[in-house]
């Protein structure tokens, strides 16, 4: 018996943003496959945008090699990202978490793109395509209870994503060879309430997060019912560190060292 999608794609539509928990998709006799969690993606998005909401960009997740142990999930992903799951940290001071189950935290880079990178491209090509870089929170959540899943539930769940919180843009300019060396090797301090919690390097994504980007690219070109990243698509490119859960309350900030990008501050309501 196989996946009813439009099901699968109502029943996550009607779950998310109410902090409602639901079984994982592949433990029910139906299963899923990776191959229905991305047709559901694309259901999802139509019935998102159907409301109102805009597609902004798209979020890679499991890049981070250290917790695919942790949650059984081997390889990258991606979701979507949206107007409105997605804030400026210049203006946003504090995000509630009501409507978000079991939600974590993640310190990302993001790429907002000048123009469409290509499948061929490596990754001093790949860089030529992205107009700024930032440093931001991406706030994930799980439907699904305790955070027990398999891969083809994150995808049909768009990643898990909740929010993304985006600090001060830096353009790419004509500093890229700087900028590629930076991002391919500096670290970062992940700190609650001014405690260092945990500690992470660049190359815990994939190598760097030009090299997940250059993964997502890959991804799409090899998908035939979502589209190719376009210009001016944000691009947040997965957890230097583990995802920690986070509560109302607490302030949670970040130290980098080697890379010259702000340092951020988030509090939760």
């Amino acid at each position: 018996m196989a996946a009813d999608i439009d099901a699968v794609a109502d029943e996550i539509f009607a779950t998310i943003g109410t902090g409602r928990q639901i079984s994982p998709f592949t433990s029910r006799p139906a299963g899923l496959t990776l191959d229905d969690g991305y047709r559901v993606t694309a259901l999802l998005n139509r019935r998102r945008e159907a409301r109102g909401e805009r597609r902004l960009g798209r979020k890679i997740g499991f890049t981070n090699r250290t917790i695919w142990e942790q949650y059984n999930v081997y390889a990258p992903i991606w979701g979507y990202v949206y107007d409105s799951t997605v804030h400026d940290l210049s203006n946003t001071v504090s995000l509630p978490l009501a409507g978000l189950p079991e939600p974590r935290i993640e310190p990302e880079i993001v790429f907002g793109l000048a123009s469409a990178p290509l499948p061929e491209m490596d990754e001093t090509a790949l860089l030529s395509c992205v107009d700024w870089v930032a440093h931001g929170f991406e706030i994930v959540q799980s439907i699904f209870p305790q955070w027990q899943f398999s891969a083809a539930d994150t995808i049909a769940a768009n990643g898990l994503h909740g929010a993304l919180l985006i600090g001060p843009r830096h353009k790419i300019g004509l500093r890229a060879a700087e900028w590629q060396n930076a991002l391919a090797a500096f670290e970062i301090d992940l700190l609650c309430d001014g405690r260092v919690i945990d500690r992470g390097h660049s190359t815990n994504v994939l190598d760097g997060p030009v090299s997940a980007l250059r993964h997502l690219v890959g991804l799409l070109a090899r998908d035939s019912i979502n589209p190719p990243l376009a210009e001016g698509e944000i691009v947040t490119t997965g957890t230097l560190t583990r995802a920690m859960p986070v509560k109302s309350c607490e302030t949670w900030s970040t130290a980098l060292d080697g890379i010259a990008l702000d340092a951020i501050r988030l509090r939760f309501d």
